[in-house]
């Protein structure tokens, strides 16, 4: 079997919120240019995205979030949600892409036709909220997915990993007080979207870093804080919401991680998905926006997801 799909699509470079913004299409080309570059482009399994369904975006978002977007999707030029997160003509169309990268990953994995799953998509989504769409947000993808994976695959106990710079805010608020749902997650704090600090609920495991936090606080913070709630879980499929915006590198935040970062974290979490979800990991891209850290997180992300 093979040991990892790589879903994209090639809609999601189209979503384009203005020249100058940080969320822009060069981030999928970074990546796949820097695989291609270090060879390990032939290790994965390729497969482009599907379209969302309307019923798959319900489980975790209102009707009327849904309909509001359409009506907003513009037939020219760029219209603004709000300051940080706009629309293009092809914006509805990447989003329900990149949802739908999701849902593919969770089938692929559950009919064991691989282990686990890398989403290279955007726009991003864990910061939008079951009825708003938000910092470069518009669906809550990793949640579009785990609802999937509970609801369609008949799963229990799903587990979300979110180590973006940002508090996936979104996803909180998809899935709080869900007792099949477990969230884990590192932001750096106060920072945007200045939530996950007050009064998370009891399935929240919400770790707040100061900013300059490096790689020991962040390896302090998975080994005491995530992996005993994780192991206690023991979910029967793992998410990645993997932003890599903690970079030190990165501008977009002041958190100092690195490669071997991610690839730790990953690798600790894949032998928790080893011994109790019979390996089974869906990774979706987040945050990353200094081009030359994310497309090398991404990779050290990738290498250790499939074992090279």
């Amino acid at each position: 079997m093979t040991s990892t799909a790589f879903i994209t699509h090639r809609d999601c470079q189209l979503h384009d919120m203005g020249s100058y913004h940080p969320e822009s299409p060069d981030r999928l080309t970074a990546i796949s240019d820097h695989l291609i570059a270090q060879g390990l482009d032939s290790y994965f399994v390729y497969h482009e995205a599907p379209l969302a369904t309307l019923r798959q975006l319900r489980r975790v978002h209102s009707a009327a979030h849904l309909e509001r977007l359409k009506r907003a999707s513009p037939e020219l030029g760029i219209v603004h949600l709000d300051p940080d997160t706009a629309m293009n003509r092809h914006t509805w169309q990447a989003a329900l892409r990149a949802a739908g990268a999701g849902v593919m990953a969770v089938d692929l994995v559950m009919r064991g036709e691989v282990r686990n799953a890398f989403c290279a998509v955007r726009p991003p989504g864990h910061h939008a909220e079951r009825a708003t769409a938000m910092g470069f947000c518009f669906f809550n993808n990793i949640a579009v997915a785990a609802a999937h994976a509970l609801e369609a695959h008949k799963l229990t106990r799903v587990a979300v990993v979110d180590f973006d710079v940002h508090h996936g805010n979104g996803t909180e608020d998809c899935f709080k007080g869900n007792e099949h749902v477990l969230m884990v997650s590192i932001f750096q704090h106060p920072f945007y979207p200045y939530s996950g600090t007050e009064h998370p609920a009891a399935n929240m495991v919400n770790v707040p870093l100061c900013r300059g936090a490096d790689s020991d606080e962040f390896r302090r913070v998975v080994s005491d804080l995530w992996m005993p709630r994780l192991r206690e879980f023991r979910p029967e499929m793992i998410f990645f919401s993997a932003g890599f915006d903690a970079h030190y590198e990165d501008e977009m935040g002041g958190l100092r991680l690195l490669e071997k970062d991610y690839s730790w974290v990953t690798e600790q979490l894949k032998w928790l998905a080893d011994d109790c979800a019979q390996g089974r990991i869906v990774s979706m891209l987040e945050g990353g926006y200094c081009l030359s850290a994310l497309a090398r997180s991404v990779a050290a992300h990738l290498r250790a997801l499939a074992d090279f």
